[in-house]
């Protein structure tokens, strides 16, 4: 099959959804399918690449942070992916539309699918759903709601990558929703023999916003000062300098490094030389970082939002803490620094648990549903 695929924010570029994408692009590129990604461009990526036999263009669309894309910078992809789009559909035509994101590139998929009658599928991740990152999007999602609705009607079939955003589609789009969790590569993301760290370390991977809450990553680590441990905070944003004073505020500076934006090879890197992911955040859909965490052996203590509910079972390997709750997050934080082999038994029982999220189921999937609607 060819499957076109439209996401606003393509590795190097954004987060976790796209992140995600790239995953799936690549597994199915792997089974002989052709993939071609229209994304944004952003400060001197090229315009054309292929990565392990996946075709990615990327279009000038205003789009200037690799963490964050405002209004004007997804409008601009959505215009873009509308001009340049009709040409490639007739050229290259595809089978079917795989979009991610419901806003923005959701309204550019709809826009395509009418004039050439090529199907699409929609796969939401949460912030793309009203109310899902109520912190980021919920004023201008005030202002774009009312446009959204024929987004989800449209398409041929809607995925969701949890529950909790399954469920909170529905209270606002009546469309059937299935859920496909985001998967990883057991393979690749192997940690071989689980050790502990001397001392131990914590990582946090996110952009510096508020809904990732990055502060009281810093907050909770002040308080366990007494305990041994390293931390490295991975990412950046409109928190960053913030999150600097805060460790020069608690005096962390020779314990907490801020590496800024890396690649998410070297998230990878860095998860290798750790043993707990802590991510207090606000709100979630399924965090990948929190997926690969596990499938890298990592102890687990979130936030219990969203998806993040999947990703711990009971305490065995790790904590959910109510969001919000500093006391709680300190708590559950220092129950795994302060026992060895409380942390050690958590860690090895995520790399168990991870089984459930193989990219190669998370593929197989995908290829039904791409089957189903091409024909």
């Amino acid at each position: 099959m060819r499957i076109l695929v439209l996401i606003h924010e393509y590795p190097p570029v954004g987060g976790g959804g796209g992140r995600v994408a790239q995953d799936i692009c690549h597994g199915l590129a792997g089974r002989g399918h052709e993939l071609l990604v229209l994304t944004a461009r952003c400060d001197d990526l090229p315009a054309r690449e292929v990565q392990d036999g996946v075709t990615v263009l990327r279009l000038d669309s205003g789009r200037r942070e690799a963490f964050r894309a405002d209004l004007r910078a997804m409008g601009g992809y959505v215009l873009r992916t509308l001009w340049e789009g009709p040409g490639l559909l007739r050229n290259w035509k595809p089978d079917v539309i795989h979009v991610h994101f419901a806003v923005p590139a959701g309204a550019a998929a709809l826009g395509l699918s009418r004039l050439s009658g090529v199907p699409y599928v929609l796969t939401a991740h949460l912030g793309d759903v009203p109310g899902g990152v109520p912190e980021k999007t919920g004023k201008w999602f005030r202002l774009i709601y009312p446009f959204t609705p024929p987004i989800w009607r449209g398409a041929a079939r809607v995925v969701a990558v949890s529950e909790f955003t399954r469920s909170l589609a529905g209270r606002h789009y009546p469309v059937p929703v299935e859920v496909i969790y985001n998967g990883v590569d057991l393979q690749q993301l192997d940690p071989g023999e689980i050790r502990l760290n001397d001392p131990p370390q914590v990582v946090f991977a996110g952009r510096f916003m508020a809904q990732k809450n990055p502060l009281q990553v810093v907050r909770s680590l002040a308080e366990l000062r007494a305990l041994p441990w390293q931390a490295v905070l991975l990412g950046d944003g409109p928190l960053r300098g913030a999150v600097e004073a805060e460790v020069a505020r608690c005096g962390l500076g020779e314990r907490i490094r801020l590496p800024g934006w890396v690649t998410p090879e070297a998230v990878l890197d860095y998860y290798r030389r750790s043993d707990v992911l802590f991510l207090p955040s606000l709100s979630e859909g399924l965090p990948v970082v929190g997926v690969q965490a596990m499938a890298m052996g990592l102890a687990l203590v979130l936030s219990r939002v969203g998806g993040s509910v999947d990703l711990v079972q009971g305490e065995e390997n790790g904590a959910l803490v109510e969001s919000g709750d500093a006391a709680g997050f300190t708590a559950a934080l220092g129950a795994l620094l302060g026992d060895p082999p409380r942390l050690l038994a958590a860690r090895q029982a995520s790399r168990r648990l991870a089984q459930r999220f193989d990219l190669q189921t998370v593929v197989q999937a995908y290829e039904d549903i791409f089957r189903s609607v091409a024909a």
